[in-house]
């Protein structure tokens, strides 16, 4: 398996460097099945930040985006399961990638709620508004 970091995703995935985007590209087409590209929940949620932020991608654009990468064989996005539920929310409402994440994960991990200080998490994330 080899890691591939978020600046290697962002140039596959937007092919918007001359130079790096087809280096990227090379890369992820070599990968196999067998041989994968491992994608960290670290370097999902900065892609997604990057892909809204940077590049100003909308929801229906960065599900297109992390879809392509959690359907791929030749790419293992850890917690894969858990990216496409925290994915599945992020789509249909206002909440944050990483607040939707953060709830999914603490849920499978068996916790009975995950609680917060951010009002809009609570109210878009699954969370659970901690009163101050």
């Amino acid at each position: 398996m080899i890691g591939l970091d978020t600046n290697v995703l962002v140039r596959y995935l937007m092919q918007d460097d001359e130079v790096q985007s087809p280096i990227a590209t090379r890369l992820v087409e070599t990968l196999t099945a067998e041989r994968p590209g491992f994608v960290t929940l670290v370097a999902t949620v900065e892609t997604v930040w990057v892909l809204s932020r940077a590049y100003r991608l909308n929801r229906e654009q960065i599900g297109e985006a992390l879809e392509a990468l959690l359907r791929s064989r030749e790419i293992v996005v850890d917690e894969g399961a858990d990216v496409l539920r925290a994915l599945r929310v992020f789509q249909d409402g206002s909440a944050d990638f990483a607040d939707c994440l953060i709830e999914r994960l603490a849920n499978r991990a068996g916790c009975d709620h995950t609680v917060t200080f951010d009002g809009r998490a609570a109210k878009t994330a699954g969370m659970t508004l901690l009163e101050k």
